[in-house]
């Protein structure tokens, strides 16, 4: 394969974040262009993954930046390329431009002493968001620097390297390493240099073991776990109406970054860990224990909310609502003996299983708790069985314990309806009279009741008991989603771990959504639901495939094929009898 010697940095300076990584693989594939990656480089670069291209005079250092997409790292670049960055009223940051462009110059000076035409562009990767990069563009190309910014998941990418020790290029390779480890040297003078890892990805068999094998094997002699809403321990808040990119595996250091909330334990208001939850049981008698869910408040509710996509209604609804809570908190301050508005949180979601009820549920009462409206935010998640119990008095007691969890935060009462029984004897209708005479106790102001359910039987146990209407008034409608809305979700699920589908597999993934669409039956589609329990199909099926046949690329097992893609039961419309 010919190169054009001219062309390796010409390449990299018209690449974007759509086209980079693709860039990237023919570098790999480019056998006269040597690559290899160092994991860190002193003396500006130490923290940072490093990729070196380096062909006839030209050299390329690529930086990748894995600080994190949160807000934090939402900001201006200096004007001066300075490795620190000094904002009015704001504390000091460290710049990766500015370490790339010290790192570019001090490269560029120690190969020119060996060939004077050697040319050195420095390219910078990054996750966050730098606003005026624009303006900058024209100074970055000035000094040999470009900047690719607003990446993902740089810690995961993959980057292949052609560590070919014959080609005469590696040299130059050396003689950067050699120059920062003689620069550390001279930076610290009362010691040891800090030691440049010289950590190469090689190009070796990857599975020769057969650890790879083993793992999945012992993966697929479980039995598959058919995700439920709000069982998999994540509630729906990674699926419903386009929910997060949303939130990464806490099994390593990433986990932080990975979401993009890196410092966000660090809170602005409070911290988390203050917060002490109640036990999650509770004793209907001395005979009967019974567990109730009790989710902890989360650190950023703003911000959540702000991701839900397809729900303007409801972000417009929670703002006010909480915008008013907020202004009667400061006018209680203001003027104690003013009279105040009344502001009911009671609240009714209403919608089918799979569309967010629950994650909504937990972002209103952390913002409550931030509006001041809570003492602690928390969500004591309940149904029909909590309360109902085998023994008189048993409901009483029950709603007693329960309150008493939920002091502070949000009692989520989960399919309320089925409180509503046929039956005047039905003990679920004494629970919503102790409810009542509850919430009519003015004492019992630190706590939010949000009853959840379909939306025709809700409105039938609204209406039958004349109270629940006015202490109810907010109510939030959650509908069902769109093919469109579900098939983003399923981009934004599938990007979550990484995988890619092919052009076929993702044709073939519509038509299946399109059809159990037509096909289902209204009153028990899953909504996200079903996109959770389709995906867990043909991560199944994938696995397998990969098992059996092995790739020989370990790329290739992040790509799914139409081989994978098999399709779940779906209930279907009862078919009616009669005319």
């Amino acid at each position: 394969m010919m190169y054009n010697k001219n062309r390796l940095i010409n390449d990299f300076k018209v690449q974007t974040k759509t086209t980079i990584w693709k860039h990237l693989e023919i570098m790999a594939a480019c056998y006269p262009v040597y690559s290899t990656r160092l994991k860190g480089l002193a003396p500006f670069l130490q923290n940072y993954d490093v990729y070196i291209y380096a062909y006839d005079t030209n050299v390329v250092v690529m930086c990748l930046d894995s600080c994190g997409s949160g807000e934090k790292n939402i900001y201006e670049e200096s004007e001066t390329l300075s490795p620190i960055i000094y904002s009015e009223g704001c504390e000091p940051r460290i710049s990766a431009v500015g370490k790339l462009a010290e790192t570019v110059q001090l490269v560029k000076e120690r190969l020119q002493k060996r060939n004077d035409k050697m040319k050195v562009l420095g390219v910078l990767l990054t996750e966050a968001e730098i606003t005026n990069s624009y303006e900058l563009s024209q100074l970055w190309t000035a000094n040999n620097i470009m900047v690719i910014d607003e990446l993902k998941r740089l810690k995961h990418k993959q980057i292949e390297v052609n560590m070919d020790d014959t080609l005469e290029c590696k040299a130059y390779v050396d003689i950067i390493i050699d120059t920062a480890d003689e620069f550390a040297a001279s930076m610290n003078p009362f010691g040891e240099p800090k030691k440049l890892v010289k950590d190469f990805i090689k190009n070796e068999d990857w599975d020769d073991d057969g650890v790879f094998a083993k793992m999945l094997n012992a993966f697929l002699s479980k039995d598959m776990e058919i995700v439920d809403e709000e069982e998999d321990g994540t509630t729906d808040a990674e699926f419903d109406h386009g929910f997060h990119e949303l939130p990464e595996p806490e099994d390593e250091e990433e986990s932080k970054e990975d979401t993009g909330d890196e410092d966000k334990e660090e809170e602005d208001d409070y911290d988390m860990n203050d917060v002490v939850l109640p036990v999650g049981e509770i004793e209907q008698n001395l005979n009967v224990s019974v567990k109730v869910e009790i989710l902890r408040p989360i650190a950023n509710p703003r911000e959540e909310l702000d991701k839900l996509v397809g729900c303007e209604d409801i972000k417009k609804r929670m703002d006010e609502l909480v915008a008013l809570t907020s202004y009667n908190k400061m006018m209680r301050e203001l003027f104690p003996n003013r009279k105040q508005h009344e502001v009911s949180l009671h609240s009714v979601f209403l919608g089918r299983p799979g569309t967010g009820k629950t994650t909504v549920c937990k972002i209103f009462g952390s913002l409550l708790r931030q509006a001041g409206a809570l003492s602690k935010g928390h969500v004591v998640m309940c149904n029909r069985g909590t309360f109902i119990g085998t023994l008189w008095g048993d409901e009483e007691r029950a709603m007693n314990q329960v309150l008493e969890k939920a002091k502070g935060g949000v009692l989520m009462i989960d399919e309320a309806y089925l409180l509503n029984g046929k039956h005047e004897s039905d003990p679920g209708k004494l629970v919503i009279q102790l409810l009542m005479n509850i919430l009519a106790d003015e004492t019992q102001r630190d706590i939010a009741v949000v009853l959840c359910g379909y939306k025709e039987p809700m409105q039938k146990l609204l209406d039958s008991n004349p109270g629940l209407q006015s202490r109810f008034p907010n109510k939030f409608e959650f509908p069902d989603f769109t093919v469109n809305e579900l098939l983003e979700i399923t981009r934004r699920r599938v990007k979550e771990y990484g995988y890619e589908l092919t052009p076929t597999a993702w044709e073939k993934y519509i038509d299946i959504l399109k059809q159990a669409y037509q096909v289902r039956d209204a009153e028990t589609w899953g909504n996200a639901r079903y996109i959770a329990n389709q995906l867990e199909r043909i991560y199944i099926q994938h696995a397998t495939r990969c098992v059996k046949h092995q790739p020989k690329d370990k790329a290739d097992l992040l790509v799914i094929i139409p081989d994978d893609i098999v399709p779940i039961e779906v209930p279907r419309k009862r078919a009616r009898i009669g005319f």
